[in-house]
């Protein structure tokens, strides 16, 4: 799939797709039907798959997309409203959602379709296999820290999303505010894989509006930031993006919690993350990390807190 035959290949696959679709419009023929639909399978199949894993949140959302228009065409097609305002409302939903993600990682629709994050040979060349070295921490670790710290911000990722640890980080958040801590949210725009995802789960957990914030007005505060804790978050906070041309994700906007005095990660392990990366952040002086499910790290976190009488 690496080599330069497969554009022209893709290209005569669409162009043969849409002339046995026109065919079958024409002429309600059965095996110009069949036909279209075996090419369009390669032609999916050829078109997606060499897609890296970062960008393929921005594709599930554009096939959504594609999805309801089809739905409006075939309530077009039927005199059926309902279909065509649900596909349209669908259709239009994913291209607007796909338009944002492209624009949270700086990249264009056609880079992510056509050319990009396909590529990660690039990057893993430059990583040589010898094994890094990296900090592991306890939960009570991390409370102490915290407890200690004038401020915190918290990056919460799919790692909460899929440990369903809201409402710790809420508790978490509550118990440091009790102790005078600073404690505020850190959002990236494609954290937990699609924009509003964070958002949606700190609302449903009560957390204050006021202390989310948004990358690009938490991004000049964590120079002046005592802690910073992760939650399942990689691809994000990878300093790569900025510091690496050979990177895949060189040049996305990452939440910049290396400038931290002090970073703390919760992680079920260090297995990459979706874009199939390995983070520099991890193997940092200044990183601990901390392996487990979110939930239960974040309550013995609280737990440590308070049987620590902070």
């Amino acid at each position: 799939m690496v080599g330069g035959w497969v554009k022209p290949v893709q290209a005569l696959l669409f162009i043969a797709m849409i002339a046995f679709g026109g065919v079958y419009f024409v002429t309600d023929s059965l095996p110009a039907f069949y036909a279209m639909a075996v090419i369009a399978v390669i032609f999916g199949w050829m078109w997606i798959a060499p897609i890296g894993g970062g960008d393929m949140p921005v594709v599930v959302s554009l096939l959504n997309s594609f999805s309801g228009w089809a739905a409006a065409g075939i309530g077009f097609t039927l005199g059926n409203s309902m279909l065509i305002i649900a596909g349209s409302l669908v259709g239009s939903s994913g291209a607007i959602l796909s338009y944002i993600m492209c624009k949270a990682m700086n990249r264009s629709l056609l880079n992510v379709l056509f050319g990009g994050m396909g590529t990660g040979a690039v990057a893993a060349g430059a990583d040589d296999g010898a094994p890094k070295n990296y900090k592991a921490g306890s939960a009570e670790d991390a409370g102490f820290l915290m407890a200690n710290a004038s401020s915190v911000v918290i990056v919460p990722g799919y790692g909460m999303a899929q440990g369903r640890a809201q409402n710790a980080v809420k508790e978490l958040y509550e118990l440091l505010k009790e102790e005078g801590v600073n404690v505020r949210f850190a959002i990236h725009p494609v954290a937990g894989r699609m924009p509003g995802h964070m958002n949606v789960l700190l609302a449903e957990a009560d957390v204050p509006y006021d202390d989310i914030l948004e990358m690009d007005e938490i991004n000049s505060d964590f120079a002046s930031t005592d802690v910073v804790l992760v939650i399942g978050a990689n691809d994000v906070v990878n300093p790569s993006a900025k510091d690496d041309p050979t990177s895949p994700i060189f040049g996305m906007p990452i939440l910049e919690v290396t400038k931290a005095q002090t970073v703390m990660v919760i992680k079920r392990s260090m297995n990459t993350g979706y874009a199939g990366l390995d983070n520099s952040l991890f193997y940092m002086d200044k990183t601990m990390m901390i392996f487990g499910d979110a939930k239960k790290m974040v309550e013995e976190m609280v737990r440590s807190i308070n049987g620590a009488g902070h």
